[in-house]
């Protein structure tokens, strides 16, 4: 029961709009803070995801955070939007930034994986 749990709110975590937010900060203040945030915090869920072997939690949440970010552009975006992503559209660079989110979670999934051995080991 605790798992299923753990599991729920991990899920809750990741179903936040990731790169919804990063893109409407750094169209609002120019800033690139967003992005930082966005990696700092998937990737440290990504760690925990995969120091409790459940993989399949972190598949679905990056993809329910995709739809939800997708939501958001789709319903928020105005006219200034698509000149100042230049030359790419919201939607695709909200596709582009949630594949290369994927690449610190993937290096977290590995230090994880090292850190569980190095764990075991002792």
């Amino acid at each position: 029961m605790k798992k299923i749990g753990l599991n729920f709110l991990t899920l809750c975590l990741y179903c936040f709009p990731f790169v919804y937010f990063s893109i409407y900060t750094d169209f609002t203040n120019g800033s690139m803070i967003g992005y930082l945030i966005m990696i700092i915090i998937t990737s440290i869920i990504a760690f925990e995801v995969k120091c409790f072997n459940n993989v399949f939690v972190l598949i679905i949440g990056n993809i329910l955070s995709a739809i939800i970010s997708y939501f958001f552009i789709c319903n928020i975006i105005n006219e200034q939007w698509n000149t100042y992503f230049k030359p790419l559209m919201p939607y695709q660079l909200l596709i582009l930034v949630s594949l290369l989110n994927l690449i610190p979670q993937l290096f977290a999934i590995k230090l994880a994986g090292k850190y569980k051995e190095r764990k075991n080991i002792k």
